[in-house]
């Protein structure tokens, strides 16, 4: 199979988080891939899409872009690109229960949880610019 990939933008909302996951995760289904691989990524997707909308743009305005490709070797490589405000420290953005929204109850584990769901994570973010997240895992498991 050679290399196969998909493009899509969504506005940032939190209503089409959803649709995204569904989206990506029927493309990435094509790999016969194992339900509990697929749910990992299915997480991994929702936290970098969530992390866009609310830090971002602030609930505001703005886009999304989300790019998955599916590479020969069963690699997956999803990226979740913003345009918004960038992060300053990555480092610190990093650190598990770190938040720069303590009012909000789910705050501060996204970038863990994608961590520990996903084989890597790189994060890119320019000031004023934008952030892409990153997200690499190669699939182990195929149904039986």
């Amino acid at each position: 199979m050679s290399e196969n990939y998909i493009k899509i933008e969504s506005k940032a909302t939190l209503e089409n988080i959803s649709a995204i996951r569904v989206c990506i995760t029927s493309f990435i289904s094509t790999l016969n891939i194992h339900f509990d691989e697929l749910m990992d990524i299915k997480t991994a997707i929702s936290e970098a899409v969530t992390n866009a909308i609310e830090h971002a743009y602030d609930n505001s305005d703005g886009i999304v872009a989300i790019e998955a490709s599916i590479k020969e070797d069963k690699k997956i490589i999803i990226k979740v690109s913003d345009y918004g405000k960038g992060i300053e420290d990555i480092s610190l953005a990093m650190t598990p229960t770190y938040t720069s929204k303590p009012e909000s109850e789910h705050a501060g584990m996204g970038f863990t949880i994608m961590e520990s769901f996903m084989d890597e994570v790189i994060i890119d973010s320019k000031i004023n610019e934008g952030t892409t997240i990153t997200l690499t895992k190669l699939i182990r498991k195929v149904k039986s």
